[in-house]
């Protein structure tokens, strides 16, 4: 075999690794992209639910303060998490 026909068979295996390996890369960076795509989601339903929660908290520390405390707050702070965790309306 001489050396030329051993260039072409080692540059043809090559190229064909180096095709399969940025093929694999490309499915891999789309893979992340989707993953950061959808972290970006939650973060941002966290950050809203975070402030839902903290807009809960005030109402719930003006009635105490207004009413003094009673259960009935603590029981309406604890449904209206509840209602936002099952999926049903809560008041805004």
């Amino acid at each position: 075999m001489n050396d030329f026909l051993k260039m072409d068979i080692f540059f043809m295996i090559t190229t064909l690794v180096v095709i399969m390996l940025g093929i694999a890369v490309t499915f891999i960076l789309f893979r992340i992209w989707r993953i950061l795509g959808n972290v970006e989601k939650i973060s941002a339903m966290l950050s809203d639910e975070g402030s839902l929660v903290r807009k809960d908290i005030a109402d719930f520390r003006s009635n105490v303060r207004r009413e003094g405390f009673r259960m009935r707050f603590i029981s309406n702070f604890f449904r209206d998490i509840g209602k936002r965790f099952s999926g049903g309306t809560t008041k805004k």
